[in-house]
């Protein structure tokens, strides 16, 4: 009876070459169809708009600094804030096109 029990479970239990298989050709197919999570999509919100803050806060700095300094008919501070605005919509813009030009080839643009 114990060797009834023996055969029957060596017959529904794959060897473990079949298992080793297995368990790799579902990591495969996790690594191709991976989706972005929501911390991914997240984070590239974030990383976008440190891109338009960063050169609009510079250049805000440096209106007022030119305000304060040489004082004129213009204000250097708003002229200033929105050619840094415009500075950063165009890397966000630049950056964003090269993210899905990667993701369209399937690779990861790093010369950039």
């Amino acid at each position: 009876m114990l060797d009834d029990h023996k055969e029957k479970f060596a017959k529904t239990t794959p060897s473990y070459s079949q298992q080793v298989g297995e368990s790799e050709s579902r990591k495969i197919r996790a690594l191709r169809n991976q989706v972005p999570s929501v911390w991914a999509g997240l984070g590239m919100m974030g990383l976008v708009g440190w891109s338009v803050t960063i050169p609009t806060l510079l250049c805000a700095a440096l209106g007022i600094w030119l305000d304060h300094h040489y004082p004129a008919k213009h204000n250097w501070t708003l002229a200033l804030i929105v050619a840094g605005l415009a500075i950063g919509c165009l890397n966000a813009w630049h950056w964003v096109a090269n993210e899905v030009l990667a993701m369209r080839d399937g690779r990861k643009n790093t010369d950039d």
